[in-house]
C-alpha cells in the first residue's frame, strides 16, 4: 500500500514553503539569537489560515484534513521550529478541545476569533510538580456561586505570555485525583492572572514559553470547558491529536537538516574533492532520508486515521517518538557533517539541533510515548 497526498494537500504543501521562505526564513536565525516573538508574522499566518488550519469554516476556520495540517506544521517548522510550534499550540492543543468539548457559546467566544488569528490560545496543564504525572498538578479551583476561584502555577506554557485565553486545568475535586479535575478557559485580564517573563530555553526560542500564576483568579461557571471531572479526560484527548503536531515538527526539523547537510557536503572539500564524494558521507545522507520518509510515513499515518475518525492515539504516539528521535539524531549527523562549522552560529546545524531536543520532551516525553504504545501493544489495539 502507497500513500500519495492529494493535489489539495500539495499544494497546501507549496503555498506554506513559499509562505515560509519569503516570510520566516528571513527573520529565523535572528529571533532565534534575540529570543523575539515572530509578532510580524502572526497576522499573516492567521491571512493564509495557519491559526485555525482544522476548525470548522463556520466558525471562522480553513477546514482543512489532518493530513494537510501535518504538512503546514513540517513545511513551517523545516524553516523555523518555532514558528511550527506556535501554529501547532493554537490549533491541536487550544481550538481542538474548545471545538470539540465547548458548548455553542463558547465556541463563539472562544474559538472563533482564534481560528481567524484574532486572537491566540495556549494549554495550561504542567506545573513545577506535574510534568509525566498530570494528574499530580496541585492548581486547585473552588465553586463559590457562579464562579470558579482558581490558584496555582503552570510550567512551561507556550504561547503563554501572548495568548488571550488558556486551557487551565485544576483540581474542583482534589480528593478524586485524576477524577476531580476540570478544564477551565481562563481569559487575559482576569484579576490575579499573571505570568512570567520568557523562559530561557535552549531551543525553539522564538517561541516563548512562560509560568502562569493564578491567585484566587474568579472565572465565571460559563467557561468551564464540559463538565466538571471532564479535565482529565479532556486533556488526555487532546494530547493524542497535539503529538501529531509535534511529530510534524520534528520531521520538518529533520528535513531541514537533511537538506542543510545534502548541501553543505556538495561545496565543502577536503582532500581535494567535495566531501559528497565520501562514502562515510553519503552513508549518513542515505540514513537520514530513510529515517525521515520513515517519520513522514509514521505521522501522515496518524494524521489520516484521524481524518478517518478511527482510533489514532498509540499512532500518533509512535509518530511523536520515532519522529522525534530521528529530528535530534538527524540534527546531531548534521552537526558532524558541517564539522567545525555546525558548531558555530555561522550556519544553521546548531539551531535545528537546539530545537530539536525539545521534540522528545514536550506533550509526553518520549518515554510516555513508548508507554502508550507498549501498553497499546499488550491490549492487542497494536500489531
Amino acid at each position: 500500500m502507497q500513500f500519495e497526498t492529494t493535489p489539495e494537500q500539495d499544494l497546501i504543501r507549496q503555498t506554506v514553503r513559499e509562505f515560509a521562505e519569503k516570510n520566516v526564513r528571513p527573520i529565523a536565525a535572528k529571533a532565534d539569537q534575540e529570543k523575539r516573538w515572530p509578532a510580524e508574522n502572526i497576522p499573516k499566518m492567521a491571512e493564509l489560515g495557519l491559526l485555525g488550519l482544522n476548525t470548522d469554516p463556520a466558525l471562522g476556520g480553513a477546514g482543512a484534513d489532518m493530513v494537510s495540517y501535518a504538512i503546514a506544521i513540517e513545511e513551517l517548522s523545516r524553516v523555523c521550529a518555532s514558528h511550527g510550534v506556535i501554529a501547532s499550540v493554537n490549533n491541536s492543543l487550544y481550538l481542538w478541545p474548545v471545538t470539540t468539548f465547548g458548548t455553542d457559546a463558547q465556541k463563539q467566544k472562544f474559538a472563533t476569533p482564534y481560528a481567524q488569528g484574532k486572537k491566540l490560545g495556549a494549554y495550561g496543564l504542567s506545573e513545577p510538580v506535574a510534568g509525566s504525572d498530570p494528574a499530580g498538578g496541585q492548581s486547585t479551583a473552588q465553586k463559590k456561586g457562579d464562579v470558579y476561584v482558581l490558584n496555582g502555577q503552570k510550567n512551561f506554557i507556550t504561547n503563554g505570555g501572548h495568548a488571550d485565553t488558556v486551557i487551565v486545568f485544576c483540581k474542583t475535586d482534589p480528593a478524586q485525583r485524576h477524577k476531580g479535575m476540570s478544564a477551565l478557559l481562563v481569559e487575559k485580564g482576569m484579576p490575579g492572572f499573571t505570568w512570567s517573563e520568557p523562559e530561557h530555553k535552549v531551543g525553539i526560542r522564538a517561541a516563548h514559553s512562560t509560568q502562569l500564576y493564578f491567585d484566587n483568579v474568579e472565572v465565571p461557571k460559563e467557561n468551564l470547558l464540559g463538565k466538571e471531572g471532564d479535565g482529565f479526560k479532556i486533556a488526555m484527548k487532546t494530547l493524542d491529536g497535539g503529538r501529531i503536531g509535534i511529530a510534524a515538527q520534528a520531521l520538518g526539523i529533520a528535513q531541514a537538516c537533511l537538506e542543510e547537510s545534502v548541501a553543505y557536503a556538495k561545496e565543502r572539500e577536503q582532500f581535494g574533492k567535495p566531501i559528497a564524494d565520501f562514502q562515510a558521507i553519503q552513508f549518513k545522507l542515505a540514513d537520514m532520508a530513510m529515517r525521515i520518509q520513515a517519520s513522514r510515513l509514521l505521522t501522515y499515518q496518524a494524521a489520516a486515521l484521524k481524518d478517518a475518525g478511527k482510533s489514532y492515539g498509540p499512532a500518533a504516539a509512535m509518530a511523536k517518538c520515532f519522529a522525534g528521535d530521528t529530528a535530534m539524531w538527524a540534527a546531531t549527523e548534521c552537526v558532524q557533517i558541517h564539522g567545525g562549522n555546525g558548531y558555530t552560529t555561522d550556519y544553521a546545524a546548531e539551531r535545528h539541533f537546539r530545537d530539536a531536543k525539545i521534540t522528545q520532551i514536550y506533550e509526553g516525553t518520549n518515554e510516555i510515548q513508548r508507554v502508550v504504545v507498549g501498553g497499546a501493544l499488550l491490549k492487542g489495539d497494536l500489531r
